[in-house]
């Protein structure tokens, strides 16, 4: 196997880790990342295989399971109940509430109201250059998730503020003043959380909070704590990979002068340039993989966009290319754990997109982009546009 050094947090890697992945998949379906002490899938054959491979799973074996240090326990207990990092049963009881929800009709009545509010803010853009992503892609996407949920959007700075907090702990540039702030986090968001669901037993409302606190009433299992963990990682997931999709899609339609934001070009700017870029597997059994032997409690890193790039699965794939042909990109996951937000987030990539370039047709790069140190997540730092024309 095929064994590279690379650090993620190197600046030039930041910006650019797509000749990395380049050079790793010259090796063939897995190779060895040296800073991870792992085996990493980059092909899309092997990623793709790999995300659906039932003897692999998020969940720790249990003789793996390792107890956290006392200043991030806060953080674990909550994280503890996220159906992202079970499997079943009880990942399958939590995503069965949450999709009872997350149905195509009630995305789908969202439409209109998700471009009322991109005109809003497109209304509200300030004369000259300013930040896209704090003027629209950070706030389309926040306010969308909190309505959904049925929480107050007034409290949108906080959520944003509380969610990147929490999602740094799975970022590259990890210390303890991250892991600090992370908990201080997380304990915030639980008691904000803890209070809405207090306010929506007696005030019930048409949304998915109100549906899990019925679940939960109704006996199906649903505890308080797998109820506020629950509202924490789709508030996260809901927003923060929309977040960079949206930063991201932006940056790719105004290099490659693109301005039709069709569903296809979406799946191509997430497949050009996805928000997430590696996911971890553990192995449940022993087992030979792509010729690699795994044993039990082995993990493995499958590099979402590596495979997205992969020249066996599509064409050019440097290419910025909207009416692309190939595989399904694997953006947002598969198998059991494919990201259940899913079809929330293509619609606000089509519409907020798209109702970007229809309402401002000179929208133009002001400043070059540059991507944030976020690593296992990519997206912009800032996003500086103008307006005015050429």
């Amino acid at each position: 196997m095929l064994r590279l050094s690379q650090a993620p947090t190197d600046p030039a890697f930041v910006q650019d880790p797509y000749p990395f992945y380049d050079r790793a998949r010259a090796g063939g379906d897995l190779f060895w990342w040296e800073e991870y002490g792992l085996p990493c899938a980059v092909s899309h054959r092997a990623v793709a295989a790999l995300l659906r491979d039932r003897r692999l799973g998020r969940e720790a074996p249990a003789e793996m399971a390792t107890g956290w240090p006392g200043h991030v326990r806060p953080f674990y207990d909550i994280e503890a109940h996220s159906m992202l990092e079970l499997e079943p049963p009880r990942h399958t009881r939590l995503r069965g509430l949450v999709l009872r929800a997350f149905t195509s009709r009630r995305i789908a009545a969202m439409g209109p109201e998700i471009a009322a509010l991109c005109d809003r803010l497109i209304d509200g853009f300030p004369e000259g250059t300013f930040d896209l992503l704090d003027a629209y892609g950070r706030v389309i996407p926040v306010v969308v998730i909190a309505r959904l949920l049925g929480v107050p959007e007034e409290r949108a700075g906080d959520l944003l503020r509380w969610s990147n907090a929490m999602v740094a702990m799975y970022q590259a540039r990890r210390t303890r003043e991250v892991e600090d702030a992370a908990v201080e986090a997380a304990l915030a968001f639980r008691g904000f959380v803890e209070e809405t669901i207090a306010a929506r037993r007696t005030r019930p409302g048409d949304d998915l909070l109100t549906h899990l606190i019925a679940a939960e009433e109704a006996g199906e299992r649903l505890s308080t704590d797998e109820l506020v963990t629950t509202c924490i990682l789709l508030l996260n997931a809901g927003h923060e990979a929309t977040v960079h999709t949206m930063g991201n899609g932006a940056k790719a339609l105004l290099e490659h002068e693109v301005r039709d934001v069709t569903e296809a070009a979406v799946e191509e700017i997430l497949r050009f340039d996805p928000p997430l870029h590696m996911f971890t597997r553990w192995v449940y059994e022993d087992v030979e993989l792509f010729g690699h032997p795994f044993r039990r409690g082995d993990r493995v890193a499958l590099l979402l966009g590596a495979a997205n790039r992969d020249p066996l699965a599509y064409a050019g794939p440097g290419q910025f290319d909207p009416a692309r042909e190939g595989p399904a990109n694997v953006a947002f996951g598969g198998g059991i754990h494919f990201c259940v937000g899913a079809p929330l987030a293509r619609l606000e990539l089509v519409i907020g997109l798209g109702r970007l370039f229809e309402r401002c047709p000179g929208l133009r790069l002001a400043e070059a982009p540059r991507y944030g140190d976020v690593y296992h997540f990519r997206g912009l730092e800032r996003l500086v546009v103008t307006t005015g024309g050429a």
